[in-house]
């Protein structure tokens, strides 16, 4: 496509899986932040929680000074304390509730508009409808909280029987709970990534088409499908990686869809939507070499997309 990217979306990269030792939330996240900021390939940056007041103050600075957006994705705070917001557990349910209202508050503290979450572990047939019911009640919760607080809430979608194996999920059960959320929560969307596409085996025409109306953020990416295999499940290991899902075709062909279902929009006014790339390192990888790849990588297919 010869139209520049950056008059049609917001390209964003999520920081604490290109540089997984921020995962935590601890050290020098500052650091790394100012190394992407300094690269205008990049138009966001994705953060995560960020323990220490001083830094928060610094990427904020730095963000303030390049003109870098931020978003906040608060699935570490979610998965390193192996919290879920669909527990069946009442209290477990609660802490799950109470730290993403806590990245709520940060997520405001940095300028970010909205914050992604991910629902925990499916329960089974016989648990299921009892998870969503008290998936939907702290996702109400959060939507309230964060509308208070001026920040939208995203739910990402995530593998049913890999990985994560999140209750939330096929594509169909997320198009049926955003219509459920959407019905009093305006501020509640949908993120799909192309790196769980085919561990949900889904196609990105039937995916992206069912869930068009509910879809406020976008993440690409790779996966490994195929068990035995290193990388394999969701670690978004880098496009092209050996034995992985994705490269530069599937990525043309996701953009592609993405301008079918109107997502992305030639000319189009307002905010721009968000595409957010998440890769990762794996042994032996450096996250900037990681980073130029990948950027080459989104060129290739950025022209594709469009031929």
């Amino acid at each position: 496509m010869q139209k520049s990217w950056e008059s049609v979306l917001t390209l964003s990269i999520v920081h604490f899986m290109i540089f997984p030792e921020t995962i935590s939330g601890e050290g020098d996240i500052a650091s790394s932040i100012e190394k992407l900021a300094l690269d205008p390939f990049f138009g966001a940056v994705e953060i995560s929680w960020i323990k220490d007041p001083k830094q928060r103050e610094r990427v904020r600075s730095i963000a303030r000074q390049s003109g870098l957006k931020l978003g906040y994705g608060a699935q570490p705070r979610l998965l390193l304390q192996k919290l879920s917001l669909n527990d069946l557990d009442q209290a477990a349910r609660q802490k799950a509730v109470d730290t993403i209202k806590e990245g709520i508050d940060e997520a405001a503290e940095m300028g970010c508009a909205r914050l992604a979450v991910l629902t925990g572990p499916d329960p089974g047939d016989a648990e299921r409808e009892r998870a969503l019911d008290y998936l939907a009640d702290s996702m109400a919760t959060l939507c309230r909280y964060g509308q208070d607080k001026g920040i939208g809430i995203t739910l990402e979608t995530f593998d049913r029987r890999v990985d994560k194996k999140s209750i939330i999920g096929p594509s169909p059960l997320a198009a049926r709970f955003a219509a459920r959320m959407r019905e009093d929560w305006p501020n509640f969307g949908l993120m799909y990534d192309l790196s769980h596409m085919p561990l949900l085996d889904e196609t990105a025409r039937e995916a992206l088409t069912m869930l068009q109306d509910y879809l406020v953020h976008i993440h690409v990416g790779n996966c490994v499908k195929v068990p035995g295999r290193d990388a394999y499940g969701d670690l978004h290991p880098r496009f092209g990686y050996p034995g992985g899902e994705n490269d530069v075709p599937e990525l043309a062909e996701f953009l592609s869809v993405l301008f079918e279902i109107g997502y992305l929009k030639e000319g189009g006014v307002g905010d721009k939507p968000w595409v957010g790339i998440e890769v990762k390192p794996q042994g032996g990888e450096t996250s900037e070499l990681v980073i130029a790849q990948t950027q080459r990588v989104w060129r290739q297919a950025w022209w594709q997309a469009g031929s």
